[in-house]
């Protein structure tokens, strides 16, 4: 079972943070698009129960077919603060995937990796906990920014802290917004963007990201039924 520390307040949450960070291995291009298997992992959450639910979707790379998935959940024990989510979502994450009959192959995160205060998003934490290559996929560019990429599919450009690049705005659908990518461990983000238009075939978002978005709400609605 992979160890998760809960910190007792935010000052030990950046802690752990800063601690763990030094674990993240860049240096690895990660799984080749399109092959293996690619798990999405999400959470939705009942704030009047202090309730969560976790789903991972295990996917077929080439086929996008569903090869296995479960769920978990558990109470919220971790305040919502910008830059610490890791610590609400990762317990039940954490649980999902190790129910998964099936190694995970890359996982994908509805959340952010390096494209973070602290170079240590969800998808980092998630990766040096479990070993797994990880990406991040979301929706907005969080506090960093961008120039609007091109307005095709595959078009991209840097997503920048200052002079650094930490992700990519990528336009996946054309005529729509564009994801922003980055790398959470053991792969780089060439890839992590190739991972997600290889994911993204038909929508604005990743297949893996849809489906665990479906089932965990899924399962929250079952839980407080």
């Amino acid at each position: 079972m992979t160890i998760f520390r809960m910190p007792a307040d935010e000052a030990e949450a950046r802690a752990v943070q800063d601690e763990l960070r030094g674990r993240v291995v860049l240096d690895e291009p990660g799984p080749t698009p399109g092959t293996g298997r690619v798990t999405g992992v999400d959470v939705a959450y009942d704030d009047e129960r202090d309730l969560v639910a976790a789903a991972a979707v295990v996917l077929d790379a080439a086929t996008l077919e569903v090869v296995a998935e479960s769920t978990a959940r558990g109470r919220v024990t971790f305040p919502y603060v910008p830059g610490l989510l890791a610590f609400r979502e990762l317990p039940a994450v954490l649980a999902a995937l190790e129910r998964l009959p099936v190694d995970p192959g890359l996982v994908v995160c509805d959340g952010y990796g390096q494209a973070h205060p602290r170079r240590f998003g969800l998808a980092s934490h998630l990766g040096v906990l479990t070993g797994l290559p990880v990406i991040g996929v979301a929706k907005n560019p969080f506090t960093f920014r961008y120039d609007e990429p091109g307005p095709e599919r595959g078009d991209s450009s840097p997503l920048m802290d200052g002079d650094e690049e930490v992700g990519r705005a990528l336009r996946t659908r054309k005529g729509t917004k564009p994801v922003f990518v980055s790398v959470g461990h053991r792969t780089d983000l060439g890839n992590a963007c190739a991972h997600t238009l290889a994911l993204a075939r038909h929508f604005r978002q990743p297949e893996t990201t849809r489906r665990a978005d479906a089932l965990c709400r899924s399962a929250l609605r079952a839980a407080t039924a």
